[in-house]
């Protein structure tokens, strides 16, 4: 288990160093599973300096991308550039999912335990989630208390739908173990996975290496220009994450948010999530504007 300053000390440190240590991690991983690796490619620009790495090394790995149909359309379009990619698609329409278990609000964690005290059958948990544990952890945080009485679903399910449960059909299939390019500085879960586990996992249920798990966005930009990489140009349409185009998780933290950038990028997106899909309704609801 590291210390969370272990991890700032990795963070804070130079580019070509962070490159040798993750150039080990990914070399380690490789040969732990005799080469029959991929990378998980989402089009996304830590996914696309994870990818050049690892083909600098073996130029034979493939890259999987997940064909959710919520991409923007200029990731589609950078990803449809890059050669050796499987694109694997979800069983369910995302207008299926919405309908069946409810919308993506908040972040993950908040979506799940309002889906909990909702719906679960364990009066246990449902306690913990409005109260906690005996020693107050695990509860929904009381300026969410609100949504629970929302008229409208809320879940966490749909990334588990649109994108895990494809990815680990193709992973049965082929018994591959994925490169997958998330960093500890994008949430605290991701931190604090990273401080229990590191960048390699062997012997998880699912095994993953995330070898650049250590670095900051500022290092994936400079990585970037330092090998003069193509990225999408969606990054430079003024949005800083580039997940599916119609997710809500997240959307009260920023200014301008996605929905006012798409309402000027991508006008005819931005009316199908708002009317078509009804996000208007969870907009107003959570008070975040959307024009």
């Amino acid at each position: 288990m590291l210390k969370a300053w272990q991890l700032q000390q990795r963070q804070s440190l130079p580019l070509e160093i962070k490159e040798r240590y993750t150039e080990n991690r990914i070399k380690q991983w490789y040969e732990y599973w005799e080469g029959n690796v991929y990378v998980s490619f989402s089009g996304g620009k830590d996914s696309t300096v994870l990818l050049h790495q690892v083909r600098r090394l073996y130029p034979e790995v493939p890259a999987v991308f997940v064909d959710t149909g919520l991409e923007y359309p200029e990731i589609r379009k950078f990803v449809k550039t890059i050669d050796n990619v499987i694109w694997i698609k979800p069983k369910m329409h995302f207008k299926e999912v919405l309908k069946k278990y409810g919308y993506p609000v908040i972040s993950k964690e908040v979506a799940q335990k309002i889906d909990e005290i909702r719906n679960t059958k364990s009066e246990y948990l449902r306690n913990k989630r409005l109260y906690g544990d005996e020693k107050g952890h695990g509860k929904l945080p009381k300026k969410y208390h609100f949504l629970i009485n929302a008229p409208f679903k809320i879940s966490a399910k749909c990334c588990n739908i649109m994108k895990k449960y494809p990815i680990k059909k193709y992973e049965r299939k082929t018994n591959r173990k994925p490169y997958i390019g998330i960093m500890a500085s994008e949430s605290s879960l991701r931190k604090t996975t990273y401080l229990k586990n590191g960048c390699n996992v062997f012997n998880s249920k699912r095994p993953i290496s995330s070898p650049m798990a250590f670095w900051t966005d500022r290092d994936v930009w400079d990585y970037i220009k330092k090998y003069n990489l193509n990225y999408s140009e969606i990054y430079n349409m003024g949005y800083k994450q580039t997940g599916c185009v119609f997710c809500l998780m997240g959307v009260h933290l920023e200014n301008p948010n996605k929905f006012q950038l798409l309402k000027q990028t991508h006008p005819k997106l931005w009316e199908y999530c708002i009317y078509k899909l009804e996000h208007k309704k969870i907009l107003d609801y959570i008070n975040v504007k959307y024009e």
